[in-house]
């Protein structure tokens, strides 16, 4: 069994190496790569969490958690390194070393490898030593989002306090930081401890149509009353992307140096029309939900791209210039969609100004939710090089693969999906280093959304950014079950 494996790993590195060196004969003015027309097929999304009831949940998972000391190993060789997909230890001559993934991610794009993480994965002591081994950078899958800052208070405002705005006093909503806290301590513990390997982090998200309490919306925050005006709305994100980003990146943080970007807004543009998302994507949603996976009250209040705009700006007033500011989402390679996308891209670099007067806009992040077959290469390298016209950086920041249709996590079928993952991960990555070695395109990073299989968000929703099959088992990550790493793992990290 383990030489069968090994052959397909290595007949996997051979083809991603063998197009890599493709790539790398195309220097940065050579011929453009091309590919299949674009594929108009959309995947349903609505957002790119877990249900409310599954939030809820990791809440109290979270909170019961944080009272107990999850193990480190800060102080210990990582067992990643020390076994073989086999689980024997570095003392049997027969066993390989696994490489390590950032430097091979580092290599091939010279960008770095980064990795979705919540409150449950970062207690898990062996998803805690994938993440300090293999990746330089995590995204806090839902510990910064509004809900989780508003303390999941969704059904109503947790309190209010009175804070000074441009010289107004204003009463805005609590807000909780434990949750987040919780995990940065942890890396800034590990960055102060290993000062050779650090970890660095993205935030996600400042505004979003999901996850945004409905009640966030309305007069004295309570949604039974009526939606408040522009003009009011506008006091309120201002306030709500000043106090986060002052939190966590301002001068007196301790989390300042910690943070290198931090997603302003998130998906934005509907997939059915390629226009703004408005407040009727989904007739069978109402508005008056507390928490929206398709509508936006955004868009109700404002009507027009004004809050993407302002919420650029904001960012760009509070933010630190050394702070990232990105644009973010999902079926982002389908043509429809890929074109609003880049309409509001243009627009919000056309408003481009100094902090306090323009947005600023540092890189789009294509989410990367895509199946074992779509979109193809041509979509993927050419929507990279479009999107890299506009704001030169791009990053993949959710990446993950949907499983086949017919596989049923069986052994006999986990073999056939394995070798199907690793070619399509081939392919991806093909599509990035190609691109990547145009002038003018740089993909800065790629971050995975998740480490291990079990925990992937793919495993509990359906029809959703990519989203799983309800009931059928998913296997969209380079690491397995038992922690260890997949054949599709070794054509980034080799």
């Amino acid at each position: 069994m383990r030489r069968n494996h090994l052959f397909r790993r290595i007949t996997a590195v051979t083809l991603a190496a063998a197009m890599l060196s493709l790539a790398a004969c195309s220097d940065k003015g050579g011929t453009t790569v091309t590919g299949s027309t674009e594929n108009s097929a959309s995947t349903a999304k609505t957002d790119d969490t877990v249900s409310s009831s599954d939030i809820q949940a990791s809440a109290d998972t979270s909170q019961t958690s944080s009272s107990s000391t999850s193990t480190s190993s800060a102080d210990a060789d990582t067992d990643i390194n020390k076994t073989n997909g086999d689980g024997n230890d570095k003392g049997d001559t027969n066993v390989e070393t696994v490489p390590v993934l950032r430097d091979g991610v580092r290599a091939k794009i010279g960008g770095f490898a980064g990795c979705a993480v919540t409150g449950a994965e970062a207690d898990d002591p062996q998803v805690w030593d994938i993440i300090t081994t293999h990746f330089e950078a995590v995204t806090l899958g839902n510990e910064l989002k509004p809900d989780a800052l508003f303390n999941y208070s969704v059904q109503k405002c947790p309190g209010t306090n009175q804070t000074e705005l441009n010289g107004e006093t204003i009463t805005v909503p609590k807000l909780s930081y434990t949750r987040a806290e919780k995990i940065l301590n942890k890396i800034l513990k590990w960055n102060e401890e290993h000062p050779e390997k650090k970890i660095k982090v993205r935030g996600h998200v400042l505004v979003w149509h999901s996850q945004t309490p409905e009640w966030f919306f309305h007069v004295d925050y309570d949604k039974t009353k009526d939606y408040v005006t522009p003009e009011e709305m506008n006091k309120r994100l201002e306030w709500y992307i000043k106090a986060v980003l002052t939190h966590f990146t301002g001068e007196d943080s301790k989390y300042k140096d910690l943070f290198y970007g931090w997603d302003v807004v998130n998906e934005a543009v509907s997939d059915g029309t390629g226009s703004l998302r408005t407040d009727a994507e989904n007739p069978n949603e109402k508005l008056s939900e507390d928490r929206h996976g398709s509508n936006s009250s955004w868009w109700h209040i404002y009507q027009s791209s004004e809050f993407i705009i302002n919420a650029f700006k904001y960012a760009n007033k509070y933010a630190p210039e050394s702070l990232e500011l990105y644009y973010n989402d999902y079926n982002e390679c389908t043509a429809l969609k890929k074109n609003g996308i880049i309409k509001l891209l243009k627009e919000i670099k056309e408003a481009e100004g100094a902090p306090g007067v323009g947005t600023r806009l540092s890189a789009m992040g294509m989410q990367g939710h895509y199946d074992i077959s779509s979109p193809d290469f041509g979509s993927i390298n050419g929507s990279i090089k479009q999107y890299a016209k506009i704001t030169g950086k791009v990053q993949f920041t959710e990446l993950d693969i949907k499983a086949s249709s017919g596989y049923d996590g069986s052994a006999e079928k986990k073999a056939e999906e394995y070798e199907k993952l690793t070619d399509r991960y081939s392919s991806i990555l093909f599509a990035i280093t190609s691109a990547n070695a145009m002038e003018g395109v740089e993909v800065s990073g790629i971050t995975f959304w998740g480490t291990v299989d079990h925990y992937s968000w793919l495993q509990s929703r359906s029809n959703v950014g990519g989203g799983s099959t309800a009931g059928l088992p998913q296997c969209p990550l380079l690491f397995d079950e038992n922690y260890q790493p997949k054949p599709c793992f070794y054509i980034f990290a080799e």
